[in-house]
């Protein structure tokens, strides 16, 4: 990879870019290499080098360790298919910290396509951005139906794990769901909650879940960073 003198697009944010790649493929571990390093690697000066760094270290993805050098820092989440497991969940099994942040709820009326998946003419709407170790990742949209939105509300929907508070204290339990994923961009206004550009690619996944008599407790929309957001699945051929 090579940094374009020609693009527009300064050279610190092109450098910045390239690391990270690097980061997410796993080719950087542990220790990133010295900016002497990178310098020489890509014909750059060192303030270019220093202001790529900090951009990554700002984003929680490197840091930096006095008389030691640089180190990665970013852990990437991976999910897997095989479970019904809520984000709260899978971050701390990764073993990061979780958090959320309340953008908006209250009952609405639902987009036509969102009716016509759900039956639910109207709906109880809670959108928030979630966070892994203060890094946010994701933004999610749920609905529910307006019984259980309005119960839900009474308690911490702001930073609470919604399906603890579901089971927990709604007695409400899970007992089967379908997921879809598929790939997209985000809508500008989430871009900007998450700190990114429209541009990066979104993981979007739609869930359904079910209760035990198969009526529809949640539906949900969740635009997840693919640059730090994965899903897994164990596959076998072996004769049975």
């Amino acid at each position: 990879m090579f940094l374009d003198q020609s693009n527009p697009v300064p050279l610190h944010i092109q450098l910045k870019e390239i690391l990270e790649k690097k980061i997410f493929d796993g080719e950087y571990q542990a220790k990133v290499p010295s900016e002497r390093e990178f310098m020489e690697q890509f014909s750059v000066s060192r303030s270019t080098v220093r202001e790529a760094i900090n951009l990554l270290v700002r984003e929680g993805v490197l840091e930096k360790k006095h008389g030691k050098g640089t180190f990665v820092s970013f852990k990437p989440i991976q999910d897997w298919l095989g479970a019904l497991s809520s984000t709260t969940e899978t971050i701390r099994n990764m073993g990061m910290k979780p958090g959320a942040k309340l953008l908006d709820h209250g009952v609405i009326e639902p987009a036509p396509a969102i009716v016509e998946t759900t039956g639910l003419e109207t709906a109880y709407f809670i959108k928030r951005i979630r966070y892994a170790d203060d890094i946010p990742i994701a933004i999610e949209n749920q609905y529910y139906p307006v019984d259980i939105g309005t119960m839900l509300a009474n308690y911490d929907i702001d930073k609470g794990t919604l399906y603890d508070l579901l089971e927990k204290k709604l007695g409400i339990h899970f007992a089967d769901a379908k997921q879809n994923i598929s790939g997209g961009c985000f809508q500008e206004a989430d871009a900007e909650h998450l700190g990114i550009t429209s541009d990066i690619c979104a993981l979007m996944i739609h869930r359904m879940i079910y209760d035990q008599e198969g009526s529809l407790i949640e539906y949900q929309e969740g635009f997840y960073r693919s640059d730090m957001y994965s899903f897994s699945i164990n596959l076998s051929r072996k004769n049975s």
